[in-house]
């Protein structure tokens, strides 16, 4: 979603960066394991394919989707005056975050999706934290 095509999220652990073309083969490798498959019910596509839907997710005005990096091997990086490589967040990427706005009755519902597949685990592991559904309140009119 062009929303957060310039948002970073920090906590003292994690970093939430925007799903760029550089993270599709990584992701793409993750999206091998037939057990990852299985648990978010995918089919496995070619690299071509899988660029075309980050690209997708990228346009798209109801999901937002961030890589999730482990803030450790960044921590360094991060406090310097220049950006973070490329190559260091690859290093540090262990799963995604995805926000899906999926209520056409509820502009304010949305599912939360939060999913680690490289935790001191070999790639293409992984453990599904599970799908849970947010509203937030209304804005109040008066």
């Amino acid at each position: 979603m062009k929303l957060n095509e310039d948002v970073a999220l920090l906590t003292d652990k994690l970093v939430l960066v925007p799903y760029e073309p550089h993270h599709v083969p990584k992701y793409h490798s993750w999206m091998q394991s037939s057990e990852l498959l299985e648990q978010t019910a995918s089919e496995p596509l070619p690299l071509d394919q899988e660029y075309e839907m980050q690209q997708s997710w990228r346009e798209d005005n109801d999901k937002l989707t961030f890589i999730l990096l482990q803030r450790e091997p960044l921590a360094e990086l991060i406090a310097q005056p220049e950006p973070v490589g490329r190559e260091h967040e690859i290093a540090a990427m262990i799963g995604d975050v995805n926000l899906f706005l999926n209520d056409p009755d509820d502009e304010h519902c949305g599912e939360l999706e939060v999913r680690t597949f490289q935790v001191g685990q070999s790639a293409g592991s992984s453990e599904l934290w599970g799908v849970k559904t947010l509203r937030r309140p209304k804005p109040s009119t008066a």
